[in-house]
């Protein structure tokens, strides 16, 4: 959440828009360009990855399946988004492919990584 709420002072929002209200949300999405989204993707990426990664190095079994719940609930909380806000399919269609369970297959690996290296 702190990368959404702090995205603002990396990227500004178009011009005149209220980004702290759904219905301003709702409301400046046509005016959104490409790099308004790069935020929240990294933003869900990221939680999908810490998430799955400090499960996999707490769980003592079945670490992968654990990783891969994680990026499903990750994922159901994405596709409610999609429900919720009109952004663009190709925003959509990335986010919801690449940002879950890939990331959450990636906070697996680095466990093991991190696990065996010690």
């Amino acid at each position: 959440m702190s990368i959404i709420m702090s995205s603002s002072a990396i990227i500004p929002p178009p011009e005149g828009s209220n980004l702290t209200t759904e219905a301003g949300l709702i409301a400046a999405m046509p005016l959104m360009q490409p790099k308004h989204f790069l935020m929240p993707f990294l933003a869900h990426a990221f939680g999908t990855f810490v998430g799955a990664l400090l499960v996999s190095l707490i769980a003592k079994t079945r670490q992968l399946i654990l990783s891969i719940i994680i990026g499903i609930q990750f994922f159901i909380g994405g596709a409610m988004m999609v429900y919720k806000l009109p952004s663009p399919l190709w925003f959509n269609l990335t986010d919801l492919i690449l940002a879950y369970i890939p990331f959450a297959l990636f906070g697996y690996w680095m466990a093991n990584q991190l696990k065996n290296r010690n």
